[in-house]
C-alpha cells in the first residue's frame, strides 16, 4: 500500500485530527508541515486549497484531496485495520454526529478564542508564521504575523463569533471541559474503550482550545487535567491495544450529556442557517441556548444538515426506533422534524 501524504500545519485542528488518526491505525504516511498557501512543487492543487492536503497516490497519478470526514471514510474503504468507524448501524451514526459537532460546533470556540481576545491572538499570529517556516527573520515575520492576525480577526463574523454570540460560544466550551471529562473518566474515548473518528474531530479541536490558545488552555488546564492528559495520550494512539465499542445498554449512560449539548446548541444553528439558506438570506438570527444568535449564513453547515437527515434515513427500521428513543429529549430530534423554509 502506497503511503498517504499530508500536507498541514501544528496550528490546524483538521491536520492534527487527521494525523492522529493516520498514526492510531498505523497507515504508512508523510507529514509534510506547510501551508495550503504554499503547495509542494510539483504536486497537483485541491479543487479547494484548506489544511490539511491529503494526497494519494504518487507521480502523475498523484491526487490531492480536502475535507477530513470523505477522506476518512476513503481511508476505511482501502485499509482494514483498526477501524474508527463502527459496523453497528446506530454506532455509525452517533460517530457520524459527533464528528460533525466537533468540526463545525467546536471549531467556533477554537476560532473565537484564537482571535477575540487580545492576548490568544498575539500568541496566535507569530506561531502561525513560524509553523510555516521556522526560518522567516524576525523582521520579516513580525509583519506578516500582524498582517495575518488581522486577517482573522476581521473574519470572525464569519464562523458567528462576535459580541453577541460570545457569551454563548463560551458556555458551551465550558460545559464541553466538564462533559468530556466525565466521557473519559468512564470509557476512555467517546464510543467505547477504542477511539472513534469522532474522537479524532474532538481531539483536533481541543489541541488549539487545550494548549496552544493561552485563555481556553487556562479553562481546560484549571477544570479538568484528566482531559488535558487525554490529548497528550491521544496524539499517537499507536501502541493503544484494540479497545471494544460501547454496548447499546450503556449509551444514555455515556453520551447522554453529550447529546443533550449537541442539542442545546448545534442542532438550533443548523436548522436556522438551514432554513436562512434556502431562503436565499445572506445573514441570519435565531435563539441559542435562551440567548440571540447572529451570523452570516454558512451553505456547506447547510449541506452537514442534509447529510446527517440522508444518515438517519438509511438506518434499518430497528436502528432508527432506537437512535429515536435515544435523542427523544435532548433537542437532536428537532433534526429531524423541524423542515428548512423552501
Amino acid at each position: 500500500m502506497q503511503t498517504v501524504e499530508l500536507l498541514g500545519a501544528p496550528g490546524s485542528p483538521y491536520s492534527r485530527k487527521m494525523l492522529a488518526l493516520l498514526r492510531y491505525r498505523r497507515i504508512a504516511h508523510r507529514m509534510i508541515w506547510g501551508s495550503h498557501m504554499q503547495p509542494m512543487p510539483g504536486y497537483p492543487a485541491p479543487k479547494v486549497k484548506l489544511l490539511p492536503t491529503v494526497y494519494f497516490g504518487e507521480g502523475e497519478a498523484r491526487e490531492a484531496v480536502v475535507d477530513s470526514t470523505p477522506i476518512i471514510r476513503r481511508l476505511e474503504a482501502e485499509h482494514d485495520d483498526r477501524s474508527v468507524i463502527p459496523q453497528d448501524e446506530l454506532l455509525r451514526f452517533l460517530d457520524t454526529l459527533i464528528e460533525d459537532f466537533a468540526d463545525e460546533w467546536m471549531t467556533k470556540a477554537m476560532f473565537h478564542y484564537r482571535w477575540h481576545y487580545a492576548e490568544d491572538a498575539a500568541n496566535a499570529g507569530p506561531l502561525l508564521i513560524f509553523w510555516q517556516d521556522s526560518r522567516y527573520a524576525d523582521e520579516v515575520a513580525r509583519p506578516m504575523a500582524d498582517g495575518f492576525a488581522r486577517r482573522q480577526i476581521d473574519r470572525l463574523y464569519v464562523v458567528g463569533s462576535n459580541d453577541i454570540t460570545a457569551p454563548i460560544i463560551e458556555a458551551s466550551y465550558q460545559r464541553l471541559v466538564g462533559i468530556l471529562d466525565r466521557i473519559v473518566q468512564r470509557q476512555g474515548f467517546v464510543l467505547g474503550t477504542r477511539p472513534s473518528a469522532a474522537d479524532f474531530a474532538i481531539y483536533g479541536q481541543l489541541t488549539q482550545l487545550g494548549i496552544v490558545d493561552p485563555t481556553p488552555a487556562r479553562i481546560m488546564a484549571q477544570s479538568s487535567p484528566r482531559l488535558r492528559a487525554w490529548l497528550d495520550r491521544v496524539e499517537d494512539l499507536s501502541g493503544l491495544p484494540d479497545g471494544q465499542w460501547l454496548e447499546p445498554g450503556a449509551l444514555w449512560a455515556h453520551l447522554g450529556e453529550l447529546l443533550a449539548e449537541i442539542g442545546r446548541v448545534y442542532v438550533p444553528f443548523l436548522l436556522a442557517n438551514a432554513q436562512a439558506a434556502a431562503a436565499g438570506q445572506s445573514d441570519f438570527e435565531t435563539i441559542i441556548d435562551g440567548k440571540r444568535w447572529t451570523q452570516p449564513v454558512f451553505p456547506y453547515q447547510a449541506k452537514c444538515l442534509l447529510t446527517l437527515r440522508a444518515a438517519r434515513d438509511a438506518l434499518s427500521e430497528d436502528a432508527r426506533q432506537g437512535l429515536d428513543a435515544l435523542l427523544a429529549g435532548t433537542g437532536c430530534e428537532e433534526m429531524f422534524v423541524t423542515e428548512p423554509a423552501a
